[in-house]
């Protein structure tokens, strides 16, 4: 996996990467939950919006959050480290809009920026964003979007190119439920004239959060969490401080792997409306579920019950956690079937499932499950970081050694996390190679 930013002087190196696991241990213990990723990186775009400092807390050390710094400072902007790990960002330098193209192409929230960028500066130019290959993420409706707020854009070698003497306010209507549009519209509407509608919005708690943040940086915005949201403009924005909310995929991740090596796992700092439809899941298959008002315990029961799921936008059951209850119904008693509404590429994990012997066949958007007695060790590479999640789980279960690599997915999701699976008794290990295999 290559470093973000390698020390100037120094030779950049492939590191050749995987984690090893031994498993068939129950996992016992707490763990805490980190910041959300989904919503650290808007929350950081958003900062391009604001007057003088902002502090942010509760920012997951990953991949992902190391590129969205590297972005915002090819545009100018200053990023200091503040007391208590947090996040110490100003944006009253800016000294381009063009966001660097090795970058964006990085990660899918790279595209965040363009918004803030929009608002504050009249102009953005930023490249269609990469990350995941999960399907089609066709950036169309945040460009209708930027269009109806008064915007001209176009496309140029690569390039999304908006520019706008003001924004106005008015009503954007989303043919179909898009958080990333969501977020780049109404980011692009605080600082424009008038009242901007969103109409068929997404839910999410990220959005919230989002919407949250600005609120307490001066925005005025109601709605968020409901499919409506209403943004009043205001001239400016200033800095503030804020905590980011616990993230609930990390959350999933972790209480699916407890359940699926018949463990005990309590999560703490965590929200557990956030995960109701992964809860209910874990319910519904037979697993031990305890709820308190920031806590989450799950005990892993035997047998497990197979389910039929179907993803869907925020409050339905997230497409993100998918993969991970996909590997705790590959040990599940009978036939499980998964539909994946969302992203057309999400099932790439399965090959590698059935590497680790798992019993699982796709039909365009849907996969059926046939539960299998045990897991079997084996070497296997993350395709996402999501399906990166789910091996690490199916792994855990799995008698013997196993092997994953594609850790430059795992860590642009997962704060540690190798680490943190050692504090509750998996027996796992990084191993890094460079590329002359030392």
């Amino acid at each position: 996996m290559k470093t973000v930013r390698p020390v100037q002087g120094e030779r950049e190196e492939i590191q050749l990467a995987y984690i090893e696991i031994n498993g068939g241990r129950p996992l016992q213990g707490e763990i805490s939950s980190s910041g959300a990723k989904n919503a650290a990186l808007p929350i950081m775009a958003a900062c391009l919006l604001a007057r003088g400092d902002v502090v942010l807390r509760k920012v997951p050390r990953i991949a992902d959050v190391l590129v969205m710094s590297e972005i915002l400072r090819s545009l100018g902007v200053r990023i200091d480290s503040g007391s208590n790990g947090s996040m110490i960002i100003n944006c009253d330098s800016i000294k381009t809009v063009r966001a660097p193209y090795e970058l964006v192409g990085m990660m899918n929230a790279s595209f965040d920026i363009t918004g803030p960028l929009l608002a504050r500066y009249r102009e953005a130019e930023v490249p269609l964003p990469g990350g995941c290959n999960l399907g089609s993420r066709p950036v169309n409706f945040h460009l209708d979007g930027f269009r109806t707020l008064g915007a001209e854009v176009s496309s140029d070698h690569g390039y999304i190119k908006a520019k706008a003497r003001a924004l106005k306010g008015s009503t954007i209507d989303f043919p179909k439920t898009s958080v990333g549009a969501t977020k780049n519209c109404m980011m692009a509407a605080t600082l424009a004239e008038g009242t901007t509608i969103l109409e068929n919005a997404a839910r999410e708690p990220e959005v919230v959060d989002l919407a949250n943040f600005m609120i307490k940086m001066g925005a005025k915005i109601s709605g968020a969490g409901t499919p409506v949201i209403q943004i009043d403009g205001v001239s400016e924005l200033r800095g503030t401080e804020y905590e980011i909310i616990p993230d609930r995929i990390e959350a999933g991740t972790y209480l699916a792997a407890a359940a699926i090596t018949g463990g005990d796992i309590t999560l703490r700092k965590t929200n557990p409306d956030f995960i109701d439809s992964m809860l209910t899941r874990l319910t519904m298959a037979n697993q031990e579920v305890t709820i308190g008002k920031d806590w989450v315990r799950v005990k892993g029961r035997r047998p497990i019950f197979s389910l039929e799921v179907t993803t869907a936008p925020y409050p339905g059951f997230p497409t993100d956690l998918q993969p991970l209850l996909a590997s705790l119904l590959t040990i599940a008693r009978g036939t499980s079937i998964v539909v994946e509404t969302i992203f057309d590429r999400r099932f790439m994990y399965v090959d590698e499932m059935r590497r680790l012997g798992a019993d699982i066949w796709v039909s365009d958007r849907t996969a059926v499950i046939r539960g299998v007695e045990r897991l079997s060790g084996a070497p296997v590479k993350a395709p996402d970081i999501r399906a990166g999640g789910a091996l690490l789980c199916a792994a855990l279960s799995a008698e013997g050694e196993s092997r994953i690599s594609g850790l430059e997915f795992i860590d642009r999701g997962y704060e540690k996390i190798e680490e943190v699976l050692k504090t509750v008794g998996a027996d796992i290990r990084r191993v890094n190679h460079d590329a002359h295999g030392n």
